[in-house]
């Protein structure tokens, strides 16, 4: 059962003290002032919203569930199936560029090395990084001209409804625009289109998870 308790940057502590909790979960996306009232509340946790970190917060979630076995075999089952998928990767992603696109409110997005799903692609997974991309402090605009230029060889988008309510072609006008259709990844057939649900953020063990399986086959079956 989940309830609303306000926006991150305004929590309303009213709800939040009559549920009672033993610990509360923020983000360190949360600004120092939030983490400061939510403490007053209940002892507060600001947990890493940098996708690399995610065996470290699934650690702290085991360890406050009591599931901290658990938790260490989804970390160890994850190690097999990379050292597996770099092995079948090892001639795709060797000085290969890749990138990951959002689509927002029909503006293209990119984030950080280590955000998002880029800690597998990248550090993972052992694709090159563009400049753009090894630049980026967090979420950065990027426009279709200068994608153009960067010219990955792998692109995978992702695309939601809900995060484009007020331009919800935005995909389809992509596809159509001729700069897009001149990118040697859609001439190659190399752009994915909602890899994994276009909701998932990146930094769980659920992300890392499903977009290794499901990026591992799709680039296993595209030369």
């Amino acid at each position: 059962k989940t309830e609303g308790i306000g926006e991150k940057t305004e929590p309303n502590l009213e709800k939040i003290l009559k549920l009672k909790p033993d610990v509360i979960l923020g983000s360190t996306k949360f600004p120092p002032a939030t983490i400061k009232k939510l403490d007053k509340v209940q002892t507060t946790i600001p947990v890493s919203h940098v996708s690399s970190d995610w065996e470290s917060n699934l650690l702290l979630l085991g360890e406050l569930t009591g599931k901290s076995e658990e938790a260490k075999n989804i970390i160890s089952d994850y190690q097999k199936d990379l050292k597996q998928a770099k092995e079948t990767l090892k001639d795709k992603s060797s000085n290969k560029t890749a990138v990951i696109l959002r689509i927002r409110q029909g503006d293209l997005y990119v984030y950080p090395e280590d955000v998002y799903f880029n800690s597998t692609l990248y550090g993972d997974l052992g694709f090159t990084a563009p400049s753009d991309i090894k630049k980026a402090k967090a979420q950065a605009l990027i426009s279709l001209e200068r994608l153009g230029e960067l010219n990955p060889d792998y692109i995978f988008v992702q695309f939601s409804k809900e995060e484009n309510s007020s331009n919800p072609n935005a995909l389809k006008d992509l596809e159509k625009n001729k700069i897009w259709t001149s990118l040697k990844a859609v001439k190659n057939g190399h752009i994915n289109e909602n890899a994994v649900d276009p909701m998932l953020q990146g930094g769980t063990a659920l992300s890392k998870t499903t977009f290794l399986d499901k990026a591992v086959k799709w680039l296993d079956q595209n030369n």
